[in-house]
């Protein structure tokens, strides 16, 4: 008598946990892969940002002594340099998890064919002992009944089926298995070289912390030189200061008799017009996604109270960003706007303001500007060429946003490099 010993539920009592299993590690790959993705992404923009630094510091050391920007240069690369190593360990420690979910899938996996194997090899013995037409003939005939019969001939028939069912999904299992195998040896070859690139980058860290300690030394013994540098850059920031305020004070006036000669409510603030309401309103929109106003740069002093980088004990205060890049860049309006004044700031170079609405842009320290009072400007439209300061070669520009006479800071506004 034909006796098979699995039935349909067997089939699926088996397929389940494999189908779990495959569903669960996929959710789990594609999850890393975009997260993997992102370090990825942010490890490029840090690499490009540390050969630009390597650049502008080439540049400086064309001058014959250690300057103050070197240091900052040097500083700047540190802080890249430690926010790549802290990338790269992000990412070794996803591969690890990635690496130990694999393991635990494979293995998963493995048992699951051992299963299929060993419950496919008893089929085959048993269709073997049972081959005999003549046997499976009689366990129909031998039925009590048509429907009996018609029940055992649809029952062989879908034995017949689960065997060969069983005989695919080993075949896939077994691909599954193999492919699985080949992703984790892919993960173990891009683990190695995450270990070779954070071996080397914490050798150059250790080099240019060695240098960092080195050049404030040197500059230290320099330090009524460094006093008096400061003292100058504090008067011409002053006197940027005053320059934009009395700006503000002038737009203001205007907007207010404009305003009033064109019958609309004024207040203390700007008066503005729907139009320009509309461009205010759309600058404000874009915070955190306004342009950068160089094509390639680093911010190198952040906004508001921070300490020296030298002198001990001494704040600098900043009203907007200091953004250093290389010779002969040229700065880029962030947002579209009409131009309110090109200003004379102290040691001959100048300084651009730009008017979005109720909102300012001031972009300083231009040896050259290609703009002048009242023209409209685009977005990305070039305003004039960066200064670079003989001495010792450094290359900046000080971006400022306004929002009437409140001082933003432009790192909350500009979009984060790609």
């Amino acid at each position: 008598m034909f006796t098979p010993r699995h039935t349909i539920g067997s089939k699926c009592n088996i397929a389940l946990p494999w189908l779990l299993s495959f569903l669960f590690s996929g959710m789990v790959m594609v999850l890393h892969a975009q997260t993997r993705e992102d370090l990825e992404q942010n490890k490029q923009t840090i690499e490009r940002e540390i050969r630009l630094i390597n650049q502008m510091l080439q540049e400086t050391k064309k001058t014959a002594e250690i300057s103050l920007n070197h240091l900052v240069m040097i500083n700047s690369q540190i802080n890249s340099r430690e926010s790549l190593i802290r990338t790269i360990n992000n990412e070794i420690r996803l591969i690890n998890h990635r690496m130990e979910s694999l393991n635990n899938n494979i293995e998963t996996l493995a048992n699951e064919l051992e299963e299929l194997k060993e419950s496919y090899a008893v089929m085959v013995r048993q269709a073997y002992r049972n081959r005999d037409a003549t046997q499976k003939l009689m366990f129909i005939f031998s039925s009590r009944s048509f429907n009996q019969a018609f029940l055992r001939m649809r029952y062989l028939q879908q034995y017949a089926r689960h065997r060969q069912l069983q005989a695919q999904k080993i075949e896939e299992t077994t691909a599954e298995l193999n492919e699985r195998r080949s992703t984790l040896q892919s993960e173990r070859n891009r683990q190695q070289q995450l270990l070779v690139q954070q071996r080397q980058e914490l050798e150059s860290l250790a080099e240019e912390k060695t240098t960092q300690n080195q050049t404030v030394t040197q500059l230290r013994s320099r330090e009524r030189e460094l006093v008096q540098r400061l003292r100058e850059q504090e008067l011409a920031a002053r006197e940027l200061q005053r320059a934009i305020e009395r700006v503000i004070a002038e737009e203001r006036r205007r907007a207010q008799e404009q305003a009033r000669a064109d019958g609309r409510v004024t207040t203390d603030m700007f008066a503005l017009t729907p139009e320009e309401q509309l461009l205010s309103d759309n600058f404000a929109e874009n915070q955190g996604r306004l342009l950068w106003p160089v094509e390639r740069g680093i911010i190198t002093s952040s906004f508001g109270e921070q300490p020296h980088p030298v002198l001990r004990g001494i704040k600098i205060n900043n009203n907007g960003v200091e953004i250093s890049a290389t010779q002969g860049s040229t700065a880029r309006a962030i947002f579209e706007g009409v131009v309110s004044r090109v200003i004379t700031i102290p040691g001959g170079n100048f300084a651009v303001i730009i008017r979005h609405g109720e909102y300012l842009t001031v972009y300083s320290n231009l040896s050259e500007v290609f703009v002048r009072n009242g023209d409209r400007v685009s977005l990305r439209q070039e305003l004039g060429v960066i200064a670079t300061e003989a001495k010792d070669s450094k290359t900046h520009m000080n971006l400022q946003i306004w929002k009437g006479s409140d001082k933003l800071n432009p790192e909350l506004w500009i979009a984060r490099q790609r």
